[in-house]
């Protein structure tokens, strides 16, 4: 069966999605008997284009390099407009990230559930704000809710929980869920003032102009309450999470760890103690026996406390254009099968 996609949002990743599923198309089917075809693409300033049986994907990524404009099967329609009138099986929701109110990632998704169609999202807003009302609203309409990219890009962390972890009993997650954090303390291992670290940062594109989402720890946050959520099964509210980021931590912090074989880290945590749930970001000072402290540079790496298995690391790119749309294909892939399945 052919899996019809829409895009909402052609930035970065919109536009790695399309680079991928172009590029292994043959591949795809070979391995896993998956075909699919992007049939809508919505984008603010792109406009919106559709072709029910599939849009030339070359022409609407050259277009936009040149035109700055899809002008090809263009039609007069917003995002909700494509979500509800396409054909598509599945909406790859991949606007920007508004970690206050959701939207207009919100809307997006509950149009599609409402229209019978799948959510496949790198968006932290709808998974970090309201997980459990998006899931009731998709199995309600028998629709997947799929968010492996929110968390860790392309890097499996959900799906590692759900799939070759299911039977463990998770006690406690723990990680560096934000690359640019990372980095910069990195850098200032080596002897750079945060300042400076910033600033090379900001023009390597690890941070934005007004870094305060990453250096003021709320991206991490919303991760760590997306964890809380999906992996421990326990409800949280993003404000619920205390929060501290790394604009406190001085040369003199840095240099006082390293005295004690130690690193400076900003560090999400998820833990059930007495069944009551304990969530977190804040910097702390991890030893170097520890896993985590061996992370450097834009990395991301998080740490599953288990009962059978003790404790299961995985480490892998936080960000990135490939790595995130890889991210929505594990999740397209993962319709399809169940799908499959189903079917069968």
């Amino acid at each position: 069966m052919n899996q019809k996609i829409a895009i909402i949002g052609f930035g970065t990743v919109g536009q790695g999605l399309a680079e991928i599923l172009k590029n292994k198309q043959s591949e795809l089917n070979q391995k896993y008997g998956y075909a699919a075809s992007i049939v809508a693409i919505s984008d603010l300033k792109f406009g919106t284009i559709y072709d029910p049986d599939g849009l030339n994907v070359d022409q609407a990524l050259q277009e936009i390099k040149t035109d700055r404009q899809f002008t090809t099967s263009r039609m007069d329609w917003n995002a909700v407009d494509t979500i509800r009138y396409c054909n598509a099986d599945v909406v790859c929701e991949l606007a920007f990230t508004n970690l206050t109110d959701g939207e207009p990632a919100l809307t997006h998704c509950t149009t599609a559930f409402e229209s019978g169609k799948h959510i496949v999202t790198s968006n932290k807003g709808p998974a970090a704000l309201a997980f459990h009302q998006m899931k009731s609203l998709a199995d309600r309409h028998n629709v997947f809710f799929m968010i492996e990219g929110t968390v860790m890009s392309g890097t499996p962390v959900l799906n590692l929980a759900s799939g070759p972890l299911a039977g463990c009993n998770i006690t406690a997650v723990k990680g560096i869920l934000n690359g640019t954090t990372n980095y910069i303390l990195t850098q200032m291992e080596s002897g750079m003032t945060y300042e400076t670290a910033l600033r090379q940062a900001q023009k390597l594109g690890y941070a934005e102009a007004d870094p305060a989402g990453d250096v003021e720890g709320y991206d991490a946050r919303a991760k760590v309450t997306i964890l809380a959520n999906v992996v421990m099964d326990t409800p949280c509210n993003i404000d619920e999470v205390e929060c501290s980021g790394i604009t406190g931590i001085t040369s003199e912090n840095i240099q006082s760890a390293k005295s004690q074989n130690s690193r400076w880290k900003l560090i999400g945590s998820v833990e059930l103690k007495n069944g009551k749930l304990h969530a977190s970001v804040h910097p702390e000072m991890i030893p170097m026996t520890h896993p985590l402290a061996g992370i450097m540079g834009a990395v991301n790496a998080i740490t599953f406390s288990t009962d059978l298995l003790g404790d299961i690391t995985i480490v892998g790119p936080g960000a990135g254009k490939g790595e995130t749309g890889f991210s929505i294909l594990s999740d397209l892939l993962k319709i399809h099968r169940l799908s499959e399945e189903t079917l069968s």
